[in-house]
């Protein structure tokens, strides 16, 4: 079973692009998995709603909702997000993002969103 990591920025596409990603990792992921979030996400989400305008700051407070409605498994990792997400892409780990500077540093394969609504791997 594969561990995907939902990035911050990858949550917040949610509101951005009106995407239910459960369903689209359903849909687009023909292989078992699980969604992990790391407890860095979740402070960067908890740093949006203190510090952002209201647009990000829905986004975000959303993402928590949902984080905790589907009683997502939360790693209990902090420090830079980006280079954990590097060093669980090279264990193996799927990482979903839309950070493109993060997806140059990522081992493949990871996740990506296209067209507002897909969600593909990139091998």
């Amino acid at each position: 079973m594969k561990q995907i990591i939902i990035d911050t920025n990858a949550w917040m596409a949610i509101t951005e692009f009106k995407l239910d990603i459960f369903a689209a990792l359903d849909r687009d992921c023909d292989f078992s998995y699980r969604v992990v979030v790391m407890q860095g996400i979740i402070d960067e989400l908890e740093k949006i709603i203190s510090e952002q305008r209201a647009k990000f700051r829905q986004a975000a407070l959303l993402a928590l909702g949902i984080i905790e409605i589907k009683k997502i498994k939360i790693l209990p990792e902090t420090g830079d997000v980006d280079d954990l997400l590097v060093g669980h892409s090279k264990e193996g780990d799927l990482v979903l993002t839309q950070d493109s500077a993060l997806k140059k540093r990522l081992h493949k394969p990871y996740l990506t969103i296209r067209q507002k609504k897909r969600i593909i791997l990139i091998s």
